[in-house]
């Protein structure tokens, strides 16, 4: 859901950037890009939370969205009409808000699979995972360099 919701303001934002940035279609273009990447690894995983691929898939789509998140927000520093406009403002203050939504969602999503794995790898659980075909699954892990995985931030200072 919190996905969702980013992957909704992104086109909002991108929008209202437009009109000030129009030296920089590359970067718009590039977030708009890797946002459809990765709404279509959402709904992949989504179809099939099992699959780890979907998820690893899902992961690596999510890292390049923020990457390009961050260059797009660090662009949008340099126009400081745009840093002024009202709407860049709110959608700023809301994406932020959604990221650490994301992250908390992800963290109990994480603890979730921990406990489902350990509880299919402990006796006598395992006994019946095995005879019912259940098989561990994968963490929602962002395989990213550490100062990536932060939320963009956005200053109009």
């Amino acid at each position: 859901m919190q996905l969702k919701r980013r992957y909704d303001l992104i086109p909002n934002l991108i929008e209202t950037a437009k009109g000030y940035m129009k030296h920089e279609r590359e970067t718009l273009e590039a977030v708009i890009k890797v946002r459809n990447i990765a709404y279509t690894a959402s709904q992949k995983a989504a179809a099939d939370p099992g699959e780890g691929q979907a998820i690893q898939g899902l992961a690596s789509a999510e890292v390049g969205l923020a990457g390009a998140l961050s260059r797009f927000m660090m662009v949008s520093e340099a126009y400081p009409d745009l840093k002024a406009n009202q709407n860049m403002m709110q959608l700023s203050e809301e994406l932020t808000s959604t990221e650490n939504r994301i992250a908390f969602s992800r963290q109990a999503y994480n603890d979730s699979v921990m406990t489902y794995n350990t509880a299919v790898e402990s006796f006598p659980n395992n006994i019946l995972a095995g005879m019912f075909h259940f098989k561990e699954s994968v963490l929602l892990e962002a395989i990213e360099a550490p100062k990536e995985r932060k939320a963009p931030k956005v200053s109009f200072t």
